[in-house]
């Protein structure tokens, strides 16, 4: 016999012999002896990870609803309440799974830090977006201003239009559109001409040195007794302000409801003017003496 049909006839022994051996009872028995050993062992632990699993999500959802409800009673934006809620809900089950994770015996550690890294990564790369968003929420939260004010900020100064996460979008008086990251409003002062009720309305009305001073506040006090859209409370302020160098100018102090500043503000400059020009008091201006010298050449 050659050595080939040894090795052949070696091999095909060794192969019926592994056949017997799981055919052999005490071998199956010991099969299932050890299949009963791993349930009996890690049984319990996935039961237990399934139930932490199902009983955490349920109190996902439960936690996710309570957030919704508190902020929609506080009136909060629903774009924030929908964020808000997710993010809320996300969290929770982040932590969830890890729970059932480790229940079943596997080592969370390493995926906690790779969700550390690439939050950190993530944070990086959007530091910009990250700080509008944030900003963003914070406007939404605490309302510094409402979709329809008028505001000055960041330089600019307009009507608020759209307020989202990211952008505020004002519209000017000549009806232009401005679009605002809200970082820059977040970190600006934001004045809003809309949040009161009522605006004082601040005049200068400057008059000749030779002019009649009570004459001045008769006029004065007329004009504003006259016009129905000007308060009686607060009480007005007339009176001489200031010397100046070419005129007296008295402080003209009225308080008006917000929607009527500017007409007022405008209607009283004209009326003052038309009024002084009929009295015969004049509003000087600013003037200057020029002397001209005649040289004669030799």
């Amino acid at each position: 016999m050659s050595e080939k049909e040894i090795i052949a006839d070696e091999k095909a022994v060794d192969v019926v012999a592994q056949v017997g051996h799981l055919m052999d009872p005490d071998a199956s028995s010991k099969l299932l002896d050890s299949g009963i050993d791993l349930m009996m062992l890690y049984g319990p632990k996935i039961i237990a990870a399934i139930a932490i699993f199902y009983i955490g999500k349920l109190f996902a959802k439960w936690l996710k609803s309570i957030v919704t409800k508190v902020m929609t009673k506080a009136n909060v934006d629903p774009l924030i309440i929908g964020f808000s809620s997710s993010i809320v809900y996300m969290a929770m089950m982040t932590f969830v799974v890890m729970a059932t994770l480790g229940q079943i015996g596997i080592q969370t550690t390493s995926f906690i830090a790779i969700l550390g890294a690439a939050g950190l990564a993530i944070g990086l790369a959007l530091q910009g977006s990250l700080a509008n968003f944030a900003a963003g929420f914070l406007l939404i939260i605490f309302r510094p201003f409402k979709e329809g004010d008028v505001i000055e900020a960041a330089g600019v100064t307009g009507k608020v239009d759209i307020i989202q996460i990211f952008t505020t979008t004002l519209k000017t008086p000549d009806n232009k559109i401005i679009i605002i990251p809200n970082a820059k409003l977040g970190g600006d002062n934001i004045i809003n001409y809309s949040a009161q009720a009522t605006r004082r309305v601040d005049m200068v009305v400057g008059v000749s040195y030779d002019a009649d001073l009570k004459e001045v506040r008769t006029i004065l006090e007329d004009i504003v007794a006259k016009d129905e859209r000007i308060l009686k409370t607060p009480e007005h302020l007339i009176a001489v302000g200031e010397l100046a160098d070419n005129s007296v100018n008295f402080y003209v102090r009225v308080w008006v409801n917000s929607a009527d500043y500017w007409n007022v503000y405008f209607d009283a400059n004209e009326t003052v003017k038309t009024r002084l020009d009929e009295a015969g008091i004049g509003i000087p201006y600013p003037q200057r003496d020029v002397h001209l010298y005649e040289h004669k050449v030799a």
